[in-house]
């Protein structure tokens, strides 16, 4: 005797019946949707509204800014070593996104910039001064992310990025402006300071709508377009050769070697 399915879903994003059609949003994929590019898609399922062409191209361009294809960066190594020691392309794909939401590098600094940034918008619309915004946060959290770059204090993404912001008339929100006020006001503490490129894509995704938890969503694939490289050149090398480190390169500070033995048998002499 076979049971009845009696799971209930109650989902208001979609579904599919297989043969006949599917839903996504309220909207019908194949047809409603026909057409649609995998930007476009991507945040409608993500938000829930349709974005302009000239606020896709640029949410595409954020990501095409900084797909840099070297396997010395972190995340790339690991979709590359995961490559190299023949794990499917998939899980190495996962590995390096996962490796990318580190709290310093990657997904952490872009989704502190853009709540730091949509409170302290808050603040500003209230009456509060820039500098007394960044005074508080610096005096709670002690930094700001989104501003400086430990491996050099220029970001060469930003001028790219905030041309191509300029040519879709998206420069001038108040987010990125909040921030470029906030980068000079952190100028006068320490040179080092500017704006990142976490801190001007959060700000021109808070000028888009999206909230913290969306740009979090949106901002996952943000450094995968550099690894499919990564591995493809990865997995043409013999396996075990990428970036190989040598023992006479490991600095051991661990204990001695020890004689270790077997429960109750006494160690071979």
């Amino acid at each position: 005797m076979t049971l009845p399915d009696t799971t209930v879903l109650r989902t208001r994003v979609g579904a599919c019946w297989p043969g006949t059609r599917a839903v996504f949003r309220g909207l019908d994929l194949h047809r409603d949707l026909a057409g649609a590019g995998s930007m476009d898609l991507f945040l409608f399922g993500i938000t829930g509204r349709r974005f302009g062409a000239h606020e896709l191209r640029l949410l595409d361009g954020m990501w095409a800014l900084t797909g840099y294809p070297d396997t010395r960066l972190w995340n790339n190594r690991v979709a590359a070593l995961a490559a190299n020691a023949r794990s499917l392309p998939s899980l190495a794909l996962a590995a390096g996104l996962a490796a990318s939401e580190a709290r310093v590098f990657g997904g952490g600094p872009a989704f502190f910039a853009i709540e730091f940034l949509l409170r302290a918008g808050e603040r500003q619309r209230a009456g509060d001064g820039v500098e007394a915004i960044v005074a508080d946060e610096l005096a709670r959290q002690r930094r700001i992310l989104g501003y400086g770059r430990p491996i050099h204090a220029t970001d060469e993404r930003l001028p790219p990025l905030l041309a191509l912001a300029g040519r879709e008339g998206l420069a001038d929100g108040p987010h990125l402006r909040l921030a470029l006020d906030i980068e000079q006001v952190l100028l006068r503490r320490k040179s080092f300071l500017k704006l990142n490129y976490a801190g001007a894509t959060a700000a021109l995704a808070a000028d888009l709508g999206l909230t913290a938890r969306q740009y979090q969503l949106y901002n996952v694939f943000k450094t995968m377009l550099g690894m499919p490289p990564c591995v493809v050149e990865a997995a043409e090398k013999p396996e075990g050769t990428l970036m190989p480190t040598a023992c006479s390169q490991v600095v051991y500070e661990g204990h001695p070697s020890r004689c270790w033995t077997a429960r109750g048998r006494a160690a071979p002499t």
